[in-house]
């Protein structure tokens, strides 16, 4: 728009006139405004944000997908769904939701992994099952993120998520599930 301006006010010997400073200077803020324009655009999604609270849990691999969306008032047409559990002792996986023998195979592997009352565990004021909650807490995160199309959560056909409840008597447990679509 500016440019054939500044192209006519450059010297044959190629200095500038005065002049040519402000054209340039205006051009270069037009395009930063164009460029934030549209980064902002982009910028702007719907944010919304839900605390969930579970109930305790016995120690094993609970199915909480339906906790999870009576929660959320509605879900976009594409966007994301972050699940985020708030303690340090228990865990969040996605797996099949379709055979109960998998969860309750799942409890026993992480048992294997992580055993109570090891020697060299220094963690132990909290009782024998909380170091071996960490440790499998680490193993699984504590952080979920499920893609979402067409105003669901895309889970596979079997797929559910689950609370991984590691201590004996953990207590409720708390998310944050924020949806950005």
């Amino acid at each position: 728009m500016y440019l054939h301006r500044i192209y006519l006010i450059i010297r044959p010997s190629g200095t500038f006139q005065p002049r040519a400073v402000w054209y340039i200077s205006r051009a270069v803020g037009y395009i930063v405004w164009i460029v934030l324009f549209f980064f902002i655009q982009i910028l702007i999604v719907m944010v919304k944000q839900y605390e969930v609270q579970l109930p305790a849990f016995k120690r094993g691999f609970h199915l909480i997908t339906h906790h999870i969306t009576d929660a959320i008032e509605s879900l976009p047409a594409r966007g994301l769904v972050n699940v985020f559990l708030h303690h340090t002792s228990a865990g969040l996986i996605i797996n099949e939701n379709a055979d109960a023998s998998v969860p309750a195979d799942l409890n026993s592997s992480f048992d294997e992994l992580a055993p109570e009352r090891m020697s060299y565990y220094t963690h132990i004021l909290e009782g024998d099952d909380d170091m071996p909650a960490h440790i499998k807490s680490a193993l699984t995160g504590v952080s979920l993120t499920i893609p979402v199309s067409g105003g669901r959560m895309k889970l596979g056909t079997w797929q559910g998520i689950f609370l991984c409840e590691f201590r004996n008597h953990g207590g409720p447990r708390r998310l944050t599930v924020t949806v950005y679509g």
